[in-house]
C-alpha cells in the first residue's frame, strides 16, 4: 500500500459531532462523502459494498476509530478519518494506491483522482461544517 496524498482540515466542532456526521456514508446518507449507488441486498451494519454503473466500492465504517475506508475494486483506497485537536477536531482524507498487480500503471489512472481531491475534500469538509453550524480551516 502506497500513501499518495494527505489532506487535513481543522474543524471547531467535537469530534464526535464531525465523526457522527461524515460516518453517515450509506447511500442516501448525510455524510458528504456518503456512496451513491445500490448497495448489495446481503451488506448490512457497517461493512457494505456499493455497485454504480458496473463498478464496485466497498465500504467499512470504524466508529470506535471514527474512521471510514472507501476501496475501489484495482488501485483505489481512500480513508477518511476525525481526531481530538484543542480546536474541536482534524478531518484526515488519504489517497492509497493498493494495487495488487500494475501498480505501475496508477500514476497514470490516479492523476484526475489525486488532481482533483484538494477541491473536492475542501468542498466536503465545508459541508460538514456548514451543516453543523461551525467554521474549519484547510491544514498546511
Amino acid at each position: 500500500m502506497t500513501e499518495l496524498l494527505v489532506l487535513r482540515a481543522v474543524v471547531e466542532a467535537p469530534p464526535d459531532e464531525v465523526a457522527g456526521l461524515l460516518l453517515d456514508v450509506r447511500p442516501g446518507g448525510r455524510s458528504p462523502i456518503a456512496a451513491r449507488g445500490t448497495v448489495e441486498e446481503t451488506d448490512i451494519g457497517d461493512e457494505f459494498v456499493v455497485v454504480l454503473d458496473g463498478s464496485r466500492l466497498a465500504v467499512t465504517v470504524d466508529r470506535a476509530a471514527r474512521t471510514v475506508t472507501q476501496q475501489g475494486e484495482w488501485w483505489y483506497r481512500g480513508e477518511h478519518s476525525v481526531e481530538p485537536d484543542q480546536r474541536g477536531c482534524v478531518v484526515i482524507h488519504r489517497i492509497l494506491n493498493v494495487a495488487a498487480t500494475a501498480g505501475w500503471a496508477v500514476r497514470f489512472v490516479s492523476r484526475a483522482v489525486v488532481r482533483n481531491a484538494p477541491a473536492r475534500f475542501a468542498a466536503d469538509v465545508h459541508h460538514l461544517a456548514r451543516t453543523l453550524g461551525v467554521t474549519f480551516w484547510l491544514a498546511e
